[in-house]
């Protein structure tokens, strides 16, 4: 396989990835949504004897909120690296004036993203 078609692979998987991390923050924020409703309705000072009981409960909901945000931001930092790490090698091979060109290049032409008018 050459290097060319190993980042050609590597570029395409990245884009499966961000598509898949796409589908996960809807379902995401649909949950984030049920959960901030029943968070309104039942977290409230009548549901609880003490206010420290009250204070665990918010507390273990924030601490979910910053695992998953914590994980993204892990994700995203890892995509980055490898559209990173295709760029560079594409601006290695100098085969452009700037990113874009040389990706086109690479691959025999424009890119065709779909939108064209009909």
């Amino acid at each position: 396989m050459s290097r060319e078609t190993a980042y050609i692979r590597m570029l395409d998987a990245s884009a499966k990835l961000q598509w898949n991390v796409a589908m996960i923050l809807e379902a995401k924020a649909v949950e984030a949504e049920k959960v901030r409703a029943w968070l309104c309705n039942h977290i409230t000072p009548d549901a609880f004897t003490e206010h420290q009981d009250q204070w665990k409960s918010s507390m273990m909901v924030h601490d979910q909120l910053v695992e998953v945000i914590d994980g993204l931001a892990k994700l995203n930092h890892g995509m980055t690296n490898v559209l990173k790490a295709a760029l560079r090698q594409v601006d290695d091979m100098g085969m452009g004036a700037g990113p874009m060109n040389g990706i086109e290049n690479m691959l025999g032409g424009p890119f065709d993203m779909g939108d064209k008018q009909r």
